[in-house]
């Protein structure tokens, strides 16, 4: 499957880091940026996602909700937001659908046939769903343009 601007994003059901089932339908209703990672506590991944944090107060004052997405598990992802303070959902994609289904899956991550790891992408998703901005990068060590994420995310309803 691949994802498309101006289509529905792909559904997911995924556990969070509090062990709480979450869906894409769970964020309906909100602007959404949808962060897939490789691996909490790596070193670029955590530059990430405490950039995100450190940005929250801008998420929220446009009304967007953030999700972030790896292929750890919950409980993994639960001490990596614990130790760093994320306040943002962080699922688990332990069977790889969701990574899959957003064309965001390394299956030989760093050239370590069967190392599965989630490609570093971002996801801007309208109040409905539809995916209005995607970025994705087959190198792990790039990271996403964040004020150009604000700005996407600015431009949706």
């Amino acid at each position: 499957m691949t994802v498309e601007v101006g289509k529905k994003a792909p559904d997911f059901n995924l556990i969070g880091s509090d062990l709480k089932p979450r869906s894409l339908n769970d964020y309906i209703g909100h602007k959404t940026l949808i962060l897939f990672f490789p691996g909490a506590f790596t070193g670029v991944c955590t530059k990430e996602m405490c950039n995100i944090r450190d940005s929250m107060a801008k998420f929220n004052d446009i009304g967007s909700k953030v999700v972030g997405i790896s292929v750890d598990a919950p409980f993994s992802l639960a001490q990596f937001a614990k130790e760093y303070n994320l306040k943002f959902d962080l699922l688990s994609d332990s069977s790889r659908e969701a990574s899959r289904a957003y064309d965001s899956l390394h299956e030989n991550f760093v050239g370590v046939k069967g190392l599965y790891a989630s490609k570093r992408s971002a996801f801007v998703l309208d109040s409905k769903g539809i995916v209005r901005y995607k970025w994705i990068s087959d190198d792990p060590g790039v990271e996403p343009d964040y004020s150009r994420l604000l700005e996407e995310l600015g431009k949706v309803e």
